[in-house]
């Protein structure tokens, strides 16, 4: 496994990323989300709470440009105890269609890459589920070429204490940025006992200039309730 912080570190721009997994104790089911941006648009952004889980919302509205593809909901908290976590509007997508009896790849098969060429920002997504099983998915073009997407899913089942995967939306800092490449990184998770204890030093590992907010959940497995962190680099 590899150690998630020293990985962060060095990359300067993984973009936007996603874990999953279970604690080392094996008592809870954990989930991350993070966004980094390199413009002044991307980067003036915080989470928030919702009802249903969390959104993004421009910190200084007058600075706001373009709202498109970096104004969405990240997390959506289902009736049925899912949890869908990515970065775009796809949230959205994948929660209808789950509404309608269908699964996450059915979503996930009418949607393709980010459209801002020449990055093709890929959608990166997951879902967590009450028995903390969960599933992540990236699509992405194929080496770069809008004329394809490449539709990956990556499901795991039976979910080990003190590991997690990784998955983020590019390989690192580039022009055009390159997309992330292989699986998921698997990645060690350490005894948790409350959010803060990811979320501080998650986000210490990120680039200091180029993060912009991270969301931190955990799920306790016997019953015992949820307990989220924000951290926004805007107070």
């Amino acid at each position: 496994m590899e150690n998630l912080f020293q990985l962060l570190k060095g990359n300067p721009y993984p973009g936007r990323g996603i874990l999953a997994g279970r604690s080392a104790d094996g008592k809870k089911a954990v989930v991350a989300y993070f966004i980094m941006g390199r413009s002044e648009n991307s980067r003036n952004r915080i989470f928030e709470y919702t009802e249903d889980g969390i959104r993004t919302r421009a910190f200084d509205e007058s600075k706001m440009t373009d709202p498109s593809l970096i104004i969405y909901h990240p997390v959506r908290l289902l009736p049925n105890g899912l949890l869908v976590v990515t970065n775009g509007d796809q949230t959205d997508t994948i929660r209808d269609a789950i509404a309608e009896g269908h699964c996450y790849r059915h979503a996930l098969n009418t949607r393709k890459f980010e459209p801002d060429g020449p990055n093709w920002t890929p959608r990166i997504s997951g879902v967590m589920k009450p028995d903390g099983s969960y599933n992540l998915s990236i699509l992405k073009s194929l080496d770069g070429s809008p004329d394809c997407c490449c539709r990956y899913f990556f499901e795991y089942d039976a979910p080990i204490p003190g590991v997690g995967h990784f998955i983020h939306t590019y390989q690192s800092d580039g022009d055009p940025l390159p997309s992330f490449q292989g699986e998921p990184r698997r990645v060690e998770i350490g005894a948790l006992t409350q959010s803060h204890e990811l979320a501080e030093p998650l986000w210490d590992s990120l680039n200091e200039d180029n993060k912009v907010s991270l969301y931190v959940r955990l799920i306790d497995l016997a019953g015992g309730g949820p307990d989220s962190y924000i951290i926004n680099k805007h107070n």
